[in-house]
């Protein structure tokens, strides 16, 4: 059984044998069903015996003795069913009959009068004074297909191997590429990302090697960004955690009750940093390795406005004018975590940056096929030589440099902008000023 399934399972000459196979059958079958077309047609528009009648018929014309008539009909009787009985392929009797001018038959077979339409093949000749008609035993389909289905498979099974050869052998030579192919991935190491300097001379090929090689250096590029993440990632987890061991180490060792509270404030401080950039690293990479999710059903306006009441006190002690325009309602269905995490970010982001007494407006725009949530204010902004900039991870910009933060949020937005289908890109804020960052994204049907 296992070399049963071995031989059975599919390869590409397996393929194309049973493709040949497949395409001769269909020829064999096209030619059968023509030939029998035509010998069907040319039964009933003019069968053998009907020339056959026509030259005997002929050949009577000249004759006026029924006797000498009736010796030549017997003689082409007596040979022509000594010649079907010899090739063994034509069943029956031929029939024949010789009537003169007066319809006196002259000469019949024995079996001239049992002769019916429906399993003859009937023809008849009347030359000078003689009326004669000849009638052959109809031959079965089952036969007739037999014999086209002989005469073709001889002319088939010739060709048959004349076709296979060049195909079989082009089919080997076009398979070497692929084997090579095959073997340097195979024998390649799992961290070996570079290219794989193949150019094979096939077309279908050099395609397959080239999209390999794409995915290779797009594979390359993300392993890149991950070891750059966890370095940067490190990095800004040092920070605090050095801060958080100094000041816990200041707290054990504090000598009175406010230098115990400062370095308690510290700590909590710290702690605090420590945890929000844990929060973030966790969210990106979250985004990072979900490809897809469910969608749900969302109010959008009811959403935005929840989120900004929660977000009230902390404003109102910022001293920040949060504001909303948005549709009293605009039910969509999407990725609902991806869509929080975007506003979340971007009001974090302004709530942070804002100085006292600024403004954040919010809205929310349905055109026909797309959504669009801004988040704008009139911060400091972001100078637009670097708002392509501010996307990447841990990036900080100067404007923003004495205020805490992971410089995560943006990178952020940006991933779970992706998840939503759409983009994000950085204007300018509100009056001119400020900074606005735009998230638009298909609409879902």
């Amino acid at each position: 059984m296992p070399g049963l399934r071995a031989l059975l399972r599919p390869t590409l000459p397996r393929r194309l044998f049973g493709a040949l196979v497949l395409a001769f059958g269909l020829v064999a079958a096209a030619l059968l069903a023509l030939d029998y077309a035509e010998f069907k047609h040319d039964m009933a528009t003019h069968p053998g015996v009907q020339t056959l009648a026509d030259h005997l018929g002929a050949t009577l014309a000249d004759t006026d003795e029924p006797r000498d008539a009736a010796l030549v009909t017997q003689a082409s009787a007596q040979m022509l069913n000594r010649m079907r009985r010899e090739s063994g392929q034509l069943p029956g009797t031929v029939e024949f009959q010789l009537q003169d001018a007066n319809g006196q038959t002259v000469f019949a077979t024995p079996g001239a009068t049992t002769v019916r339409p429906g399993t003859h093949w009937t023809a008849e000749a009347r030359r000078g004074p003689w009326r004669l008609v000849i009638a052959e035993p109809r031959v079965s389909d089952t036969t007739v297909l037999g014999w086209f289905g002989r005469e073709l498979a001889g002319y088939l099974l010739l060709a048959f191997p004349l076709v296979l050869l060049p195909l079989w052998i082009a089919v080997r030579r076009g398979l070497q590429p692929l084997q090579q192919l095959t073997h340097t991935v195979s024998v390649r190491e799992a961290h070996d990302l570079s290219p794989l300097g193949l150019t094979p001379r096939h077309d279908e090929l050099r395609t397959l090697a080239s999209a390999f090689d794409a995915l290779l250096d797009r594979l390359r590029q993300q392993r890149d960004r991950e070891r750059a993440f966890v370095q940067d990632a490190a990095h800004e987890l040092r920070t605090p955690m050095a801060v958080v061991a100094a000041q816990a180490h200041l707290l054990a060792h504090a000598g009175s009750a406010p230098e115990r509270e400062r370095a308690a404030t510290a700590l909590n401080a710290a702690l605090q940093r420590a945890a929000h950039l844990s929060r973030q690293l966790l969210t990106l990479a979250t985004l990072d390795e979900t490809r897809s999710g469910g969608t749900d059903e969302v109010d959008l306006t009811d959403l935005v406005e929840q989120t900004l009441a929660q977000l009230a006190p902390q404003a109102q002690a910022l001293g920040l004018d949060l504001s909303l325009d948005a549709p009293p309602s605009l039910r969509v269905r999407l990725p609902r975590a991806a869509f929080e995490t975007v506003l979340l970010n971007l009001l974090d982001n302004a709530l942070r940056y804002v100085p006292a007494g600024g403004r954040v407006a919010v809205t929310l725009e349905a055109g026909r096929h797309t959504l669009c949530l801004r988040v704008e204010d009139d911060g400091p902004g972001i100078p637009p030589a670097d708002r392509e900039a501010a996307f990447e991870r841990f990036w900080r910009g100067a404007t923003g440099a004495e205020v805490a933060g992971t410089g995560l949020g943006l990178a952020i937005v940006r991933r779970a902008a992706l998840r939503l289908g759409g983009g994000v890109r950085i204007t300018d804020g509100l009056d001119g000023r400020g900074c606005g960052l735009v998230v638009s994204w298909p609409k879902a049907h």
